[in-house]
């Protein structure tokens, strides 16, 4: 039986993301006093639709640039870039950009539809987790080689969020996604992420992204880049600290990082993957019954858990539900072959 990873990448994103939506910006005691224990919560749907955030639109907006692109020549960064750039645009134009999106992205969206270079749009001082949370497909991209899949991750992070550990953060995140769907077990997962890091610390990636690090007030390009790997590597430190610990009932917040920046939402979300590998829904029930950024964190532990299993861990019921479920079908089927 075929396992569909794109597909189940897409699924469990986008049903992290609605099963975290209603608890974002909640404390425990609060999602507890709503909605029960943690293992009984349930994906949350209002006229037969479980609505999605901003995470699962900008998913769809680059995912849908990268098919158009990829569908007629090769991943390049001047191929790339107009289409992402305009699909981007339009989520920021959309009347359904009403989803409490991220003031970096909606400055940057802003910002890159009156032209120029995308350089000057880059919010170099944030290191949201806005664009980790999106970077899903570009791990799913058939075909890509590593150098191209890297400069990709950190392209797509840079239009909006160019802090270098917002860079870094979305490489290691699209990373992690492909060395599951390539068959790595997840006990290795962590080491081959900091494995990743460490050759990657002095990498600037000049071809993929210019001169953004002129923008900034590091030195040079490698001290601009270095910093962003050296951050995601001490939150893979704290992530292997307390996976040795871990306690699959407390708020997985307290462990690895509230999820607000980047470094935060990869660790947290793999956290969660970590500790229920075998069984997706406990995935992302953890990580949406949490007390920082919950969509975000439950969205990428569903991306980690849907490259794992595929998309037969998903529930029918709840995969027939979800927000988007066309476009995220059709993206699937195309990746999936």
């Amino acid at each position: 039986m075929v396992k569909q990873v794109a597909t189940g990448v897409l699924l469990g994103l986008a049903i992290g993301d609605a099963m975290g939506f209603p608890t974002e910006f909640q404390d425990v005691a609060r999602i507890a006093a709503t909605c029960g224990p943690w293992r009984e919560l349930a994906l949350p749907v209002s006229g037969g639709i479980a609505y999605v955030s901003d995470d699962t639109q900008l998913t769809l907006a680059l995912g849908e640039a990268l098919r158009e692109v990829t569908g007629t020549g090769p991943l390049t960064p001047q191929r790339m870039e107009p289409p992402t750039r305009a699909h981007f645009v339009d989520w920021w134009a959309s009347p359904d950009n009403n989803r409490a999106p991220g003031a970096t992205c909606l400055r940057a969206c802003q910002e890159l539809g009156q032209g120029g270079r995308w350089q000057a749009a880059s919010q170099l001082g944030s290191k949201g987790c806005g664009a980790n949370m999106r970077v899903a497909p570009v791990a799913l991209v058939p075909g890509l080689d590593p150098a191209t899949r890297s400069g990709a991750a950190q392209l797509q992070s840079a239009l909006t969020h160019g802090h270098p550990t917002a860079l870094a953060a979305s490489d290691l995140t699209a990373h992690a996604i492909r060395l599951l769907v390539d068959g790595a077990e997840p006990a290795e997962l962590v080491g081959l992420l900091r494995r990743h890091a460490e050759q990657h610390r002095s990498n600037y990636r000049a071809d993929w992204l210019g001169d953004l690090a002129e923008h900034g007030h590091d030195p040079d390009p490698v001290s601009f880049i270095a910093r962003g790997w050296d951050e995601c590597r001490d939150a893979l430190d704290r992530l292997d600290d307390a996976l040795a610990v871990a306690d699959p009932d407390t708020d997985p917040c307290l462990a690895t990082g509230a999820g607000w920046i980047a470094e935060e939402a990869l660790a947290t979300g793999l956290y969660c993957f970590l500790q229920f590998t075998d069984d997706p829904p406990a995935v992302v029930r953890r990580a949406a019954y949490s007390s920082g950024d919950s969509d975000s964190i439950a969205a990428l532990a569903g991306a980690f858990a849907g490259a794992y299993h595929g998309a037969g861990g998903w529930p029918a019921e709840w995969t027939a539900a979800i927000e988007y479920r066309e476009r995220l079908l059709a993206l699937g089927a195309a990746w999936d072959g």
